[in-house]
C-alpha cells in the first residue's frame, strides 16, 4: 500500500469515528426525533452501528433513547437484521423494566403485530 493510500485510509477511519461520534450524541439526545433520526443512521452502519445501538440499549440512558435505538435496530436490513433481532431477544431477558417493555413493542413491530401505543 501506498503512503497516498494509508494516509487516505487514515483519514477515512478518522472520519468514520467523528460520524460515528456525532451519531451517538444524536442518539442519547433528550429529543426523541434527533434520537431517531441517528438511529436510523447508525442502523446502515452494520456492526459498528449495531454496537452503539445495543449499548444505548443495555445502557443507563433515557427510555428516548432505548425507544429509538429500538427503532434502529428494527430498521436493519439483511444480515444484520436477525442480529438485531437477537439484540431484541437479549433484552426480553433485562433486568431493567424499560429495556424489556421496548424490547417486547419492537419484537411485535418487527413480526407485524400491531399492539397499542406505548
Amino acid at each position: 500500500m501506498t503512503d497516498n493510500a494509508k494516509s487516505s485510509e487514515r483519514q477515512r477511519d478518522e472520519a468514520t469515528l467523528e460520524l460515528l461520534k456525532k451519531l451517538r450524541k444524536g442518539l442519547i439526545s433528550g429529543d426523541i426525533s434527533t434520537a431517531r433520526l441517528a438511529a436510523f443512521d447508525l442502523a446502515r452502519k452494520q456492526e459498528d452501528g449495531l454496537a452503539i445501538l445495543k449499548e444505548a440499549l443495555f445502557g443507563k440512558y433515557s427510555r428516548t433513547a432505548k425507544k429509538a435505538a429500538a427503532y434502529g435496530l428494527r430498521s436493519m436490513k439483511g444480515r444484520m437484521r436477525k442480529m438485531a433481532l437477537e439484540v431484541h431477544e437479549q433484552g426480553l431477558k433485562h433486568r431493567d423494566r424499560t429495556t424489556k417493555a421496548v424490547c417486547i413493542k419492537s419484537i411485535s413491530l418487527m413480526k407485524g403485530q400491531v399492539s397499542g401505543k406505548g
